[in-house]
């Protein structure tokens, strides 16, 4: 494609010059400048094709290939024990931390990590989540997964409540999802540096998204039948610490594991 589009872009300014000789040299200069670009869009296509291919041959190789006794069952279908929501911040893969092996958890990436509440119109790709992992894969544990760092929600603790709407398609509305954890950090740690209300923020609204979960019935009533666990945490990539609570969060202390 970046051939095609160089092409045409060096035709249309050889008919240029061809047209209007006085201007040459600004037509020149174009010419100079968009062929650097495009062979910059060429490089840098080639070097993420070559990181994409070397790193399934890696995968291929090392592990799919050494691995058979896990992979080969896989193929017959997927039977995880956990339901996993983690940030799509790339320093926080789920798999990558707690060493998940493939077939464990059914996971669920988003920004800054949060559960939705129940509502078939709005939000209805993660419900389709919750509902499949829970009700077809019966998986017995749903882990929320916060981090340290997170830009969705400093932004969250950055929206101000008489605001005009940002300039955004999706992300505002969707942080806003955790308002709560938002508005009582505010309110309990007013006194505190943004820094501070962030990283507390960042688990507190892990547990407005375990609250948001009991919000979908067949979660709710497998929570009841202690068929599914539901558990939250956070983990600090900054001092590579993660920590793990219960649902009833407000009265099971957090095990910090180091």
């Amino acid at each position: 494609m970046a051939t095609s589009l160089y092409e045409e872009a060096i035709a249309g300014l050889n008919q240029l010059l061809r047209e209007k000789s006085g201007l040459g040299d600004i037509a020149a200069g174009k010419i100079k400048k968009l062929t650097a670009e495009l062979e910059e869009q060429g490089s840098s296509k080639s070097d993420a094709v070559e990181r994409i291919h070397s790193g399934f041959i890696h995968f291929k190789t090392q592990k799919f290939l050494k691995n058979r006794d896990l992979y080969d069952p896989l193929a017959k279908g997927q039977s995880p024990k956990f339901l996993v929501f983690a940030c799509s911040d790339s320093r926080v893969c789920p798999s990558h931390i707690l060493d998940f092996q493939p077939g464990e958890a059914f996971v669920v990436r988003n920004i800054a990590n949060m559960v939705p509440p129940f509502d078939q119109k709005r939000h209805s790709g993660v419900g389709a989540a919750i509902e499949y992992a829970v009700v077809n894969l019966k998986v017995e544990n749903i882990l929320v997964i916060g981090h340290s760092c997170c830009g969705g929600i400093k932004g969250l603790m950055s929206i101000e409540d008489d605001a005009a709407p940002a300039n955004t398609d999706f992300i505002e509305n969707w942080v806003k999802i955790c308002a709560p954890a938002k508005n009582m950090i505010k309110q309990e740690l007013k006194d505190k540096s943004l820094d501070f209300q962030c990283t507390e923020c960042e688990k507190e609204a892990v547990n407005v998204s375990l609250g948001n979960l009991l919000s979908y019935p067949f979660v709710r009533e497998a929570v009841v039948k202690k068929s599914l666990a539901i558990r939250g945490a956070h983990y600090d990539f900054v001092h590579g610490n993660f920590e793990l609570w219960e649902l009833d969060f407000k009265t099971s202390p957090p095990v910090v594991l180091s």
